[in-house]
């Protein structure tokens, strides 16, 4: 639990050791605000290594919700073009699995990039944390690493686009209980850097998402059971130029001012 830009709280003496402890409760922001935090350990940040803000929580992704996200699509696919027109205004929105997670990384851990991919691309987005009733708890940055040549070259290739070692980066924490207004007033912010000069950068709003939280929600736990909740990642807004592909250890930066920054360096898998 941060305290503030510096430091932590150690929640384990009051008998709190995972997320489900927390999100499974009514009310996981009144669980917090109760806690007499002068009674627990303070820790400082940078002597802390943070892993991911996932335990068994599965993690999936809602595609196309940005229009920029609908025409980059359109425009790297040779076959299938339409079906990306047809996702972004159709009632139903398109939702797949992302990663386990054990798979998934933590701030400051590298990245991947398919080694058999000629085009990749990072995605920066706001993700949404769910317990096991499908209740919004509180939101993450999360990095939805993609392989742009393999999903054009064919839309039956997106698990393999998009389902790889070291595919999915969340954090640096969990930001609980914010209202969905006030997260769609935030910005969802990306630099890469490469060789310590920033190779692109580029910025959008989480409130250009074209639908709500909770449908997005509600349509992931349609038909389906989360008995430990699930991550959810909610598109893209940035979409670098056809020109741009991630190299070897470039530097990943997202940073969704209310939550903070997701930084991770990147490795060929």
């Amino acid at each position: 639990m941060a305290l503030d830009e510096t430091h932590i709280l150690d929640l384990t003496p009051v008998g709190i050791s995972s997320l489900s402890s927390v999100f499974e409760a009514a009310d996981p922001l009144a669980v917090l605000s109760g806690i007499d935090r002068k009674s627990l350990p303070q820790l400082p940040i940078s002597g802390v290594k943070f892993h991911a803000p996932v335990e068994r929580q599965e993690v999936w992704a809602a595609g196309v919700t940005y229009l920029r996200s609908k025409t980059a699509r359109m425009e790297e696919s040779d076959f299938s073009a339409t079906a990306y027109d047809r996702v972004y205004d159709a009632a139903r929105p398109e939702i797949f699995f992302k990663a386990v997670a054990d798979k998934v990384v933590a701030v400051d851990e590298p990245v991947g990039i398919r080694s058999d991919a000629r085009w990749s691309v990072p995605e920066p987005e706001l993700a949404l944390v769910l317990n096991s009733r499908g209740a919004i708890v509180g939101c993450t940055i999360g990095n939805d690493m993609s392989s742009r040549d393999i999903e054009g070259e064919n839309l039956l290739y997106l698990p393999q686009a998009k389902i790889y070692d070291r595919s999915c980066a969340l954090g640096p924490w969990i930001l609980v209980g914010p209202s969905e207004g006030e997260v769609r007033a935030a910005a969802v912010r990306i630099s890469i850097w490469r060789n310590r000069d920033r190779a692109f950068t580029g910025e959008t709003s989480v409130g250009n998402i074209r639908r709500s939280f909770r449908d997005l929600a509600d349509y992931l736990f349609r038909s389906q059971r989360f008995p430990h909740g699930a991550v959810l990642l909610t598109g893209t807004g940035i979409v670098p130029p056809d020109s741009f592909t991630l190299q070897d250890q470039d530097v990943i930066e997202i940073e969704i001012p209310p939550i903070g920054i997701l930084r991770n360096p990147v490795t060929v898998v």
